[in-house]
C-alpha cells in the first residue's frame, strides 16, 4: 500500500498552488494523509475528489469551516499498521516521550505545524514520529518538503522525505 503524507499546505496565503510533483502522488497513493493547516476549503475539497482514501486533521489555521469537516486528531489501521494523525505536537524537547504518551497502542504518528521534516521513534522503538514538513511553505528549511511510505506485511517501510524545487 503506497501512502503519501503532507501537511501545512496553507493555501492560497503561502502559494497560488499544489507543486506538480505532489499532486502526481496524491493519484498514485492509495491513503493520503494531510496532519493540518489547509488554511482553505478548496484544498480539502480537492483532495477528497482525488484521493483514494484520505485521513486528515485540522490545524491551528484552519477555521471553523475546515473544524466542522474534520477531527482534531484521527486514528485509522492500514495493513495492520496503527496510525495516528495529529497537528500539533508541542516543543521538539520531549517530543517523542509526550507522543507516546498521548497515543499508546498506535504504531506510527504522523504530525505538522513546524514545517521542519521529523522522522524519530520513541525510545522503546514502539512508536514512530513522522512530520512530512511543508509543500509550500519552507520557512527556515532549505526545501518545501512532503513524504511517502508503504505499508506491507504490517510494517511501515520505505520512509522518503521528498524535496520539492525551489518556486521561481
Amino acid at each position: 500500500m503506497r501512502l503519501l503524507l503532507t501537511s501545512d499546505t496553507h493555501l492560497p496565503k503561502r502559494a497560488g498552488r499544489l507543486p506538480g510533483p505532489l499532486l502526481d502522488e496524491l493519484d498514485r497513493a492509495d491513503a493520503v494523509f494531510h496532519a493540518g493547516d489547509w488554511v482553505d476549503t478548496a484544498t480539502l475539497d480537492l483532495f477528497e475528489a482525488r484521493a483514494r482514501r484520505l485521513v486528515g486533521v485540522y490545524g491551528n489555521n484552519d477555521g471553523p469551516e475546515l473544524r466542522a469537516r474534520l477531527p482534531g486528531t484521527a486514528d485509522v489501521e492500514l495493513g495492520g499498521v496503527r496510525f495516528a494523525v495529529v497537528h500539533e505536537t508541542g516543543p521538539a524537547q520531549g517530543r517523542e516521550r509526550r507522543c507516546a504518551e498521548r497515543f499508546p497502542g498506535r504504531d506510527v504518528l504522523v504530525f505538522g505545524h513546524s514545517h521542519i521534516p521529523w522522522d524519530t521513534t520513541t525510545d522503546d522503538g514502539r512508536l514512530r514520529l513522522l512530520n512530512p514538513g511543508s509543500p509550500t511553505d519552507r520557512r527556515r528549511q532549505p526545501y518545501c518538503t512532503y513524504m511517502t511510505a508503504r505499508v506491507e506485511d504490517g510494517a511501515l517501510s520505505g520512509v522518503r522525505l521528498h524535496r520539492l524545487p525551489r518556486r521561481r
